[in-house]
């Protein structure tokens, strides 16, 4: 394993805001929640009582390859 990607493994699965995932994948806010119900984008984690978000790594797994995503395929 290369010292970069020793680096990148070390690196916390950060938890993403609504506006940066937003930003992210150039959904509007309507159509990311419609997606999320369907099972074609990740499901949001709650982080506190008002306050949710998303892994950043089920993010970027979404924009990979966001026709073809399923979260039956991306277990939690």
């Amino acid at each position: 394993m290369s010292e970069e990607d020793h680096a990148m493994s070390d690196t916390p699965n950060r938890i993403l805001r609504l506006n940066t995932v937003l930003d992210r994948t150039g959904l509007s806010r309507s159509t990311l929640y419609r997606k999320m119900s369907a099972g074609a984008f990740p499901k949001n984690i709650k982080i506190s009582e008002r306050c949710a978000g998303w892994r950043e790594t089920a993010v970027e797994d979404w924009l990979r390859n966001p026709i073809y995503y399923s979260v039956a395929d991306h277990p939690e």
